[in-house]
């Protein structure tokens, strides 16, 4: 439960007691040791905890044996329970009054030990107590309490760790994806089955219909249908062509393909998203930490009803007083535990990332599904967000003394060093055209306007009208033809060679068919849309046009997006902001939510708090919806926490006893107490079918 605590061995975390769990849940260790443990410890006393209950309950009418040998039987059958059984309940207690961090072992263990020590002194040395503690020819004794608390503690965390494994099934399933072995094709033309750990990058693996994509490469024969949904949620196969990226543990569904690999090991996109969802799993929600102050404080205000149950029942009780104030104020331990509030969010949290994780959306932490609710402006790039990300190649269109070849092969020789798509169409049409590129020095990007660097020892720049202003390059001579390609929803950037014009480039990057309904969505949802991106000011128009868009600004630089999340936060607004790009690192960075597309570069993703693994806006609504979900699955765990304990403890405590005559025993208490955190692992894995 707390994420801060890590050790590179298992044991138990001090602060809350429970056992620690692996960052990453192994796949073949299917057994749950603590379970196990749990299982053997409870299987083997419950035949005891039954003779020691049916002797206290009726032993004096069986009249087997006398009171006093009754009571030594008793003793000595509870011994193993209490000592045994209930060892790691009686540790984790110690623990965390040695760490002076209460939480819900300590209720346990004090209730536990007070029961069992109190019964044991009046076995031992009946004579130090009063005539008033005497019932039917002995001290009253309690080992029956004692033991049933331990039995049902141990049963309700057996179907707790039941319950909480299948929070892990998320992750399990992701881990269970991935092939274990690789078709490796050899230098000389051979291939043989190598284990995936033996792949590396540059190896060229054959991929059958059938099988799985051992890791992420590209294709570089043959042509294919991929089953991606596993990773994605995308539902229907993608075609795949050579060039193509493919990612591992996808279903290869009919050809044949030949493809090099480009990550492998804890670089695959499974891999990182395993690690994510791991990583969201043992983040904490701000609500969570609300809960583990109120939960610290719980404890120690329970103890101190506890003690007052104990003192008033001793000193105006009715006759046996005292030993009626040991037992209610067991029961107040007891059923005080707050171990449903501890897992009220942790188990939401876990299930909702899980969930998300299967749908293709990642959430980083805790407080990326607890803010998503609440955002009411959503600011979104274009070229691969809106757009497919996969731009087409239109036309170069050189100036006098210029050639259109010229313009195409100096622009691809500069794009060769950028990650932009819209430089991958420019580059590939190159290649398409057989042109030979140029070598580039002295490359730089990132300003989010365009790119620069030198060539044959020319300066060369290609960029949008910005970049060219920020040069100082006139480029008046093909205005008219650059806005008639930006009415077409092209992008055009200018060629500047020696700071001197020569020629544009256009591109176009179709629409996904996807983005029309997430922003229809979305706007019924009351988000507020605005486009953000680097094209110009007509591109921008003409798609904002397009898509029903009515906030748009047009050749925005990175500091302009960091700009633009700024003042609309200033304003009020909590502020997602959608990209895939390097220029959108700083503004996702800067959002209350950032959203990166999973299609896009690793540095907006590593930026980002939510990853879209398709790179479909509709994940956002998924998100959002997911958010709301979990949200209100948590609200309802804690409300249920928080009104068992504010009825169960006035009801242990015994303050209905003067008007109904009712007092709760500890055995009925720890039922409770075990059946309140089965009840709110069960509404948290309600998510599961989100």
């Amino acid at each position: 439960m707390h994420s801060e605590v890590r050790q590179d061995f298992p044991g138990v975390c001090p602060k809350c007691g429970m056992t620690l769990e692996p960052v990453i849940p192994e796949l073949e260790q299917e057994d749950n040791t603590e379970l196990v443990t749990f299982s053997q410890r409870f299987w083997w006393t419950l035949p005891l905890t039954m003779i020691v209950t049916t002797l206290a309950m009726f032993g004096h009418q069986l009249n087997l044996m006398d009171a006093i040998t009754q009571t030594w039987i008793e003793f000595i059958l509870s011994l193993p329970i209490v000592l045994w059984a209930g060892w790691p309940f009686l540790y984790r207690g110690a623990l965390s009054i040695i760490n002076r961090s209460p939480n819900m072992w300590t209720l346990i263990g004090l209730g536990t030990a007070a029961a069992f020590i109190y019964s044991t002194i009046a076995t031992i040395i009946p004579e130090v107590f009063p005539s008033s503690f005497y019932s039917m020819g002995r001290v009253s004794v309690y080992f029956e309490a004692a033991s049933v608390i331990i039995s049902l503690t141990l049963l309700g965390q057996m179907l707790e760790l039941k319950a909480r494994s299948q929070t892990s099934a998320a992750i399990k399933s992701l881990l269970g994806l991935s092939p274990k072995t690789a078709k490796k094709i050899n230098a000389d033309g051979t291939e043989h089955e190598v284990d995936l750990s033996h792949v590396h990058v540059g190896d060229m693996l054959r991929v059958r219909p059938g099988e799985k994509v051992p890791v992420d490469g590209m294709v570089l024969s043959g042509s294919s249908s991929i089953d991606e949904s596993m990773l994605t949620g995308e539902p229907m196969p993608i075609s795949k062509h050579v060039g193509d990226k493919v990612i591992g543990a996808t279903l290869n569904t009919s050809g044949t393909l030949v493809i090099r690999s480009e990550r492998v090991g804890a670089e695959t996109m499974l891999s990182q998203i395993v690690q994510m969802v791991a990583q969201a799993q043992r983040s904490k929600a701000p609500m969570q930490r609300l809960a583990d102050i109120v939960a610290g404080y719980f404890v120690a205000m329970v103890v101190c009803i506890s003690l007052a149950t104990l003192l008033v029942w001793g000193l105006l009780g009715p006759e046996p007083s005292w030993v009626y104030g040991l037992i209610n104020a067991v029961a107040v331990l007891i059923i005080a535990c707050p171990c449903a509030l501890g897992l009220a969010t942790p188990m939401s949290i876990m299930v909702a990332t899980g969930r998300g994780a299967t749908s293709g959306v990642l959430f980083r932490d805790a407080a990326a599904i607890e803010n998503m609710r609440k955002v009411t402006t959503l600011i979104v790039d274009k070229t691969g967000t809106l757009t497919e990300g996969k731009p087409r190649f239109n036309l170069a269109l050189p100036i006098d003394g210029y050639s259109a070849e010229k313009v195409l092969l100096y622009a691809a020789s500069l794009d060769q060093g950028s990650e932009h798509p819209l430089a991958d169409a420019i580059v590939a049409e190159a290649r398409r055209q057989s042109l030979t590129l140029l070598t580039l020095e002295d490359f730089e990007s990132g300003s989010g306007i365009g790119v620069k660097g030198k060539i044959n020892g020319q300066s060369v720049a290609l960029g949008n009208t910005a970049l060219m202003q920020m040069l100082g390059v006139e480029t008046s001579a093909l205005t008219s033809n650059s806005e008639a390609l930006r009415l077409e929803g092209a992008s055009v950037m200018y060629l500047a060679i020696d700071l001197q014009l020569a020629g544009l480039i256009a591109v176009s990057d179709p629409i996904k068919p996807s983005t029309v309904e997430a922003l229809t969505a979305l706007k019924k949802s009351g988000i507020r849309v605005v486009m953000a991106t680097g094209d110009g000011i007509t591109t921008a128009k003409s798609v904002a046009n397009k898509l029903g868009i009515k906030e748009f600004y047009g050749e925005v630089r990175p500091e302009d997006k960091l700009k633009l999340v700024t003042s609309l936060q200033l304003e009020g607004q909590v502020v997602a902001m959608a990209g895939d790009g390097i220029n959108d690192a700083p503004a996702l960075a800067k959002a209350d939510v950032g959203i990166a597309m999973g299609t896009g570069t690793d540095v907006a993703m590593n930026s980002a708090q939510i990853t879209l693994v398709k790179g479909d806006l509709r994940g956002i609504n998924e998100a959002r919806s997911l958010s709301e979900s979990t949200i209100n699955n948590m609200k309802q765990n804690l409300l249920f926490a928080f009104l068992y304990n504010a009825l169960g403890v006035p009801l242990a405590a015994g303050l209905l006893y003067p008007f109904t005559g009712w007092l709760l025993s500890p055995m009925i208490a720890a039922l409770a107490m075990s059946l309140s955190s089965a009840s709110v692992i069960a509404n948290a894995l309600r998510l599961k079918q989100f």
